[in-house]
């Protein structure tokens, strides 16, 4: 195996940008910079990348987080090896890496930015963002980002102080930067943007820290970063659609419902699809939604939803709700996949999402109408589904009251979290990173006369499932034309990063215990693995460079989720620093 070898980031010393190779370098023994010959991105390239590239979030707008390539398949992968790595900003790492004409972005915590030869791991060029004292002191989640977007000649980042900038792609010069809002006020992002319709959509979080009226996704101009329009994840009380269902209570009482993960597109509909996240504080009963008051809706639209937007206008043209009220911070803001299967013997364009529950539903993407649901994890919350509607019936002895403790299944960070789920076309299968565990809940009322200014209010000690085997980690393959599960791979470890299928008939996904896997897509048995430097919490991609295929991820602890799920297994430790990227490819002979 080729040495593992690690670049580190106190050798670039210009504060701002490295400057790119030129074509002199090139001659005295450095890699060509291919940036130079890279192409603008068009929206024909983002409605149809090519099979070597990986221009967004989950590689393609109906988010499958699938690549076509075939050169590392079943036969082959055993030989995989490193063949090249790059250090990284140590923190939390969640990253995905984007690759168009052989230049891999990647982001790093604390709004780093790099340009990288992604056949060699050589730097071409590199922003660092002048962040506030204050927020980097407060470090955290905050300052780290799950993707960035590359349109034209243009790399869109949101940055941890709530603005939105472009960098060129070939350079790393700040072409345009636009502040969304006042990062002192708690306003923050952790999903990054993404581009439809020639419009940069991108969600706004932090709407846990008491923001009036909670959160927000804009449209952006990608010329010059003027904002064109907001669609609230709050309904206002004078919505037509969801005014009334905060059980009477005014704007500046209601709270939350950040789109903190990127969102969908279906160019043939002109319509983004947004998930939204959970209400605050997560207690029901603290937030005033409960008990209900005769006259008022309950439902708290629209947390736990699918928002359907058009993005050149910024209209809602419809929504769907999963979890009414949501009491448990369950969020159902994950990636939504878009695939057209049949259902009931009819073909229908359907919209799958998974939430924390780990129940896969699906409906209807032109008009919102529920499909079908089928569970994965263990779970208490829900304890039935109507089979046409999809209303959930909810368990009461789960619902959380102030002065006890309730057990809840799961509960934060999700049986299934942000690492998110994948569709291949070659196996009609889902693929899921799952955890199972339960949760004891105990509200942390606020005392007479406080105000509330942030926070979920509740505690969550994460213990195993009732009678489990121990095992906290799972891989589930399920059909999606039947909604039968192929395989299910369990391990102690619970699985913290997003999982990524192949058109070699592989499945890619890591752990918190630092193994990176590629599992059969049909059978699930463990072909190939590798033990890397700390956890791997992130989004593996594969990509082309001349011929020869690659798969990379990003490692690195710091994530509050993987660290939650980590309390089940107090025995395995990651070290604290080594954030890094890791990059696979076969040997020239085995290709």
């Amino acid at each position: 195996m080729i040495p593992f070898r690690l670049l580190a980031s106190a050798m670039i010393v210009t504060p701002l940008l490295a400057a790119p190779l030129s074509s002199a370098q090139a001659q005295d023994g450095q890699m060509a910079n291919p940036a130079e010959k890279m192409r603008p991105v068009t929206d024909d390239m983002l409605k149809k990348p090519d099979d070597g590239d990986w221009l967004m979030w989950r590689r393609t707008y109906n988010g499958w987080g699938y690549s076509p390539l075939d050169q590392i398949n079943k036969e082959n992968v055993k030989n995989l090896q490193l063949a090249w790595s790059w250090s990284l900003t140590s923190g939390a790492t969640e990253t995905t890496p984007l690759v168009h004409d052989g230049v891999l972005f990647i982001f790093n915590y604390g709004d780093k930015v790099q340009a990288l030869n992604a056949a060699t791991g050589d730097l071409i060029w590199e922003y660092r963002r002048d962040l506030p004292e204050d927020l980097v002191a407060a470090g955290g989640n905050n300052l780290a980002k799950r993707n960035i977007a590359i349109y034209q000649d243009k790399l869109i980042v949101a940055t941890s102080d709530a603005h939105i900038i472009a960098l060129d792609a070939k350079t790393g010069q700040l072409v345009w930067d636009n502040q969304t809002a006042d990062w002192s006020k708690g306003w923050r992002y952790t999903g990054g943007p993404f581009v439809a319709n020639g419009v940069i959509v991108q969600g706004m979080t932090g709407c846990g820290n008491a923001e009036p009226g909670g959160c927000f996704v804009t449209g952006n101009d990608p010329q010059s970063g003027k904002e064109l329009w907001r669609v609230y994840t709050i309904a206002r009380p004078d919505d037509p659609k969801g005014g009334d269902s905060w059980n009477g209570l005014p704007l500046d009482s209601r709270f939350g419902a950040s789109a903190w993960i990127s969102g969908s597109y279906d160019p043939d509909q002109n319509l983004v699809f947004q998930g939204v996240g959970q209400p605050y504080p997560w207690i029901a009963e603290m937030r005033g939604t409960r008990p209900h008051e005769e006259g008022h809706g309950h439902e708290s639209l629209y947390s736990d939803s699918t928002l359907a937007i058009d993005p050149k206008t910024g209209e809602l043209k419809w929504y769907h709700q999963y979890l009414e009220d949501d009491t448990w911070d369950l969020d159902y803001v994950y990636e939504r996949i878009l695939v057209d299967l049949p259902v009931n013997g009819a073909d229908r364009k359907l919209l799958v999402t998974t939430g924390k529950l780990g129940i896969i539903e699906a409906i209807d993407r032109t008009n919102g109408e529920w499909l079908w649901a089928t569970e994965t994890v263990p779970q208490n919350v829900v304890s039935g589904i109507d089979s046409k509607t999809g209303k959930k019936t909810i368990n009461e002895a789960a619902i959380p009251h102030i002065g006890q403790t309730t057990v809840n299944c799961p509960a934060d960070p999700g049986g299934r979290g942000w690492p998110a789920t994948a569709y291949s076309p070659k196996t009609q299968a889902l693929y899921l990173p799952l955890n199972e565990f339960c949760s004891n809940t105990t509200p942390q009322p606020l005392d007479q006369g406080q105000v509330y200014t942030g926070g979920g209010r509740a505690t969550f000690a994460r213990v195993p499932v009732p009678n489990s085997d121990g095992n906290i980690g799972r891989v589930d393959a399920v059909k999606l034309t039947d909604q039968s599960t192929m395989w299910s791979h369990r391990q102690r470890s619970p699985m913290t990063s997003a999982v990524l299928p192949t058109g070699g008939g592989l499945v890619f996904g890591g752990s918190w215990d630092r193994w990176f896997r590629a599992f059969d897509d049909t059978t699930g048995d463990v072909l190939w693995q590798i033990r890397t430097n700390n956890a791997v919490n992130s989004f593996p991609i594969t990509y082309e460079v001349d011929g020869k295929q690659y798969v990379a991820v990003a490692v690195g602890n710091g994530s509050s989720a993987a660290r939650s799920w980590a309390t089940l297994t107090p025995e395995i430790t990651n070290p604290d620093g080594g954030s890094a990227l890791w990059v696979f490819a076969l040997p020239s002979q085995t290709q």
